[in-house]
């Protein structure tokens, strides 16, 4: 297979020769890059449009004199040691506060109950078991069988504890 090559061929502009440059006037002024460490930024630093304003952050300073007092080691050790107290008291109150008396009255022997019609949740925990806490029976139904809400259906089987 032969290929014709059909392109047409238009000439292209003409070239102009460079203008050479102008010479430097002597009576322009040479700008330098300011000397130190601003002498690395390309010059100039800034628009030349307008002064750039410092309007400050608002807050006000005092300006009395200041003198630093260092705090002392003895200081540091009993700030450290009457938190450590607070912490330990904190904690101490906490555990024989906590209320595991009436959690051993929860009973721990478990039943399967139907829910009857219109029956709530704290309705169930008082029927199976009348002498404990109801809200300490019904966080241990819904422990037992991984409830989300405290809504039941009539005739739903649960494990609850008996007592």
């Amino acid at each position: 297979m032969t290929v014709i090559d059909d392109r047409q061929v238009f000439p292209s502009a003409p070239v102009r020769p460079m203008r050479p440059r102008a010479a430097v006037r002597a009576n322009t002024p040479v700008r330098t890059r300011p000397a130190g460490p601003r002498g690395q930024r390309p010059y100039p630093a800034r628009p030349a449009i307008a002064p750039m304003r410092y309007s400050g952050t608002g807050v006000t300073f005092s300006r009395a004199p200041h003198v630093r007092r260092p705090v002392s080691t003895a200081v540091t050790i009993a700030l450290a040691g009457v938190a450590a107290l607070i912490t330990l008291w904190l904690g101490l109150v906490g555990h024989l506060s906590g209320t595991s008396a009436a959690t051993d009255q929860v009973p721990d022997q478990l039943a399967v109950v139907q829910v009857q019609a219109g029956e709530t949740l704290q309705q169930l925990a008082g029927r199976v078991a009348p002498d404990a806490p109801a809200g300490q029976v019904m966080a241990r139904i819904r422990d037992l069988n991984k409830l989300d809400s405290a809504t039941l259906d009539a005739g739903q089987t649960l494990i609850a504890p008996m007592g």
